[in-house]
């Protein structure tokens, strides 16, 4: 489950806005935004390394329990 970047709260997706919502501050975003703000705040990684991260992720995404 992805966190929020303001509060580090958790963050749930709202199939009706289909945007991301934080239980705890109530922050809105879209997967692009939180992907830029991921990108923007990790430190520059190789491009195998951000692959491996990328094939990482859309795997946690895969096997997540899909609502």
């Amino acid at each position: 489950m992805p966190y929020c970047p303001e509060c580090g709260g958790d963050l749930f997706y709202d199939p009706r806005v289909k945007r991301y919502v934080c239980k705890s501050c109530g922050l809105s975003l879209t997967f692009q935004e939180i992907s830029e703000i991921r990108d923007e705040i990790r430190p520059d990684l190789s491009d195998e390394d951000k692959r491996k991260q990328r094939k990482k992720d859309y795997l946690s995404w895969w096997f997540s329990r899909k609502e």
